[in-house]
């Protein structure tokens, strides 16, 4: 399987932190509360990946 990687759509994240909340294995948050992306996403972590996107309040989320 090819492998997976998060993407943020800068414009339409306001850094609410929900997706450190669901992923936190992936995703930090800098000192203003936006997202930071750890590297490629391993395939155990692919749903709760999918679930992260879906959460996402802002729908500024994307698995590529």
């Amino acid at each position: 399987m090819a492998s997976s990687r998060l993407r943020v759509d800068w414009p339409s994240c306001e850094g609410r932190g929900l997706c450190h909340e669901l992923l936190p294995e992936l995703i930090s948050l800098d000192r203003w509360g936006f997202p930071v992306i750890a590297g490629e996403v391993p395939e155990e972590l692919l749903p709760a990946a999918r679930r992260t996107v879906a959460g996402c309040p802002r729908l500024a989320l994307r698995l590529v």
